[in-house]
């Protein structure tokens, strides 16, 4: 009885430990570290590098389900962080925005307005989310409107980042590419 009881402690104590190995990893070590615009921009003059922009509203729901799902899968963020700049650009912010000596303000629209910036990066098209993909040169290479899933996002991100978008056309990729997430 003395050696079952010393079992299953042993277990239980294992089991404790792997719990606590899991959730000891800090959530930063493990999150997108998201960047203003003009703190991307100024990066981008030493080490350039591709973005990739959340345009996002604090009232659109699917913005927030893509930050709790897409956005927090771990390889998802590992990659974003490794291969772009990430920004979040609220659409709806009220501070100027100054890149290469313009300026992009909010704007009174209706009932909550824009931002300018959110207006230009997205060809006035404003729909949230929407992840606009940028080079290293400024130049947006997709804008991409909606709630996206983590296989969407894994294609998208990778087409871009591993610099498919030079050879391959999206549709070759797109029915080559295996999204180590569930399309669903």
């Amino acid at each position: 009885m003395k050696n079952i009881s010393f079992l299953l402690l042993f277990i239980v104590s294992i089991s404790l430990r792997g719990q606590n190995a899991t959730s000891s990893t800090p959530k930063s070590e493990t999150a997108i570290k998201w960047l203003t615009i003009s703190e991307a921009v100024q990066l981008n003059q030493t080490n350039p590098k591709k973005f990739i922009v959340d345009i996002y509203t604090d009232w659109c729901g699917w913005c927030k389900t893509m930050d709790r799902t897409t956005f927090s899968e771990v390889d998802i963020a590992a990659y974003i962080n490794a291969h772009y700049y990430p920004v979040k650009l609220n659409a709806e912010q009220k501070e100027d925005i100054i890149i290469n000596g313009q300026t992009f303000k909010f704007k009174e629209n209706g009932r909550r307005g824009y931002h300018e910036l959110a207006a230009a990066l997205t060809n006035g098209q404003l729909s949230y989310p929407t992840v606009v993909m940028i080079d290293e040169k400024l130049v947006i290479l997709e804008v991409s409107p909606g709630y996206k899933k983590p296989a969407e996002m894994d294609m998208l991100m990778h087409y871009y980042g591993d610099n498919a978008h030079k050879t391959v056309s999206p549709t070759s990729f797109r029915d080559s590419f295996k999204s180590k997430f569930p399309s669903e």
